[in-house]
């Protein structure tokens, strides 16, 4: 099986559980192949954890969940150093953030010190404890699940924490059809016991390389800046996107295109993919706050704005 088609079969997998939402598990795989992470926020019991299980199961790779709770503390995520008395030296005890799918299963009912043990590793893929660095094994992502704001018990994620997230995305309720057929296949579902990995880390690495070599027009890099770029100078604006967006959607653009089975971007990829990217990193103004503005409508402006570069398939 070609690498290609080990992305679709990953894809294929997922969908035997998470039943008619193409659309969130391919957004799912862009960031994982982008070499990235994704916040998942929504209300409870729709299938944020199950997604994420089924994404751990579909690869061979080691997987950890962690349940962030009020009292959960940055060296339960990360790791400490013990006493070792046996061999009367201190030893360095890894905690479940040295794997390499990780669950952060409702990131935001724990506190901002601990949401930011994660910050290091989601930006450099280390963890720093006691002046000693460690690397952690690639590839790593870091899939996390939050409630809507309004509910009891949340604390924000600082907009350092949001800006590790490639994309944020929500599940929404099934339709009723689709409802049925969960209700049907719960308990084989609720498991997951049927599911097998279908790649490796290896296939893994090789694919986020190949996403690597698409091709991208130097226009449609000029096109995803000027996106960005405009989104720091609109009036409704008050926090623009940093250049790690940018970034972020010069690799997402990548991964979409090669889950598409091309070899090349469109600018059409970027229009498709920059809502997601960018709806949890935009602040509005207070101004545009108080007249109701959506952050969806606004970027929709920009899009509109912004001119769309005409470029041939096979150009690099």
């Amino acid at each position: 099986m070609e690498t290609q088609d080990k992305a679709i079969a990953i894809l294929e997998n997922m969908k035997t559980v998470i039943i008619d939402k193409d659309h969130v598990l391919k957004k799912v795989l862009i960031c994982f192949f982008a070499r990235g992470h994704i916040l998942i926020e929504d209300v409870p019991g729709v299938g944020k954890t199950t997604l994420v299980k089924a994404l751990s199961k579909s690869v061979d790779l080691s997987h950890s969940r962690i349940q962030f709770t009020p009292d959960l503390m940055p060296a339960d995520i990360t790791g400490l150093t013990v006493y070792n008395r046996d061999k009367n030296q201190f030893e360095f005890k890894m905690g479940p953030l040295f794997n390499q799918i990780i669950l952060a299963d409702e990131i935001n009912r724990t506190s901002p010190k601990t949401q930011s043990s994660l910050l290091q590793a989601m930006e450099e893929l280390q963890v720093s404890v006691d002046n000693h660095t460690y690397d952690l094994e690639q590839p790593f992502m870091v899939l996390a699940t939050q409630n809507p704001m309004d509910y009891q018990g949340t604390y924000p994620l600082p907009e350092a924490q949001l800006d590790r997230f490639i994309m944020k995305v929500s599940l929404g309720y099934p339709s009723p059809p689709s409802e049925k057929i969960i209700v049907e296949n719960y308990r084989q579902s609720k498991s997951l016991d049927h599911l097998h990995a279908v790649a490796s880390k290896d296939d893994i690495l090789k694919i986020q390389e190949e996403v690597d070599h698409v091709l991208l027009h130097p226009d449609i890099l000029s096109y995803i800046v000027a996106i960005t770029n405009a989104s720091r100078h609109h009036p409704s604006i008050h926090l623009g996107a940093s250049p790690r967006v940018s970034i972020d959607l010069f690799r997402s653009v990548k991964a979409l295109a090669y889950l598409e089975g091309r070899n090349y971007v469109l600018p059409d990829d970027v229009k498709k993919i920059v809502p997601d990217i960018l709806c949890h990193r935009l602040i509005l103004s207070a101004e545009a706050r108080i007249e109701g503005k959506k952050i969806e409508s606004v970027i929709d402006g920009i899009l509109n704005t912004v001119s769309v570069p005409v470029v041939m398939p096979y150009e690099k």
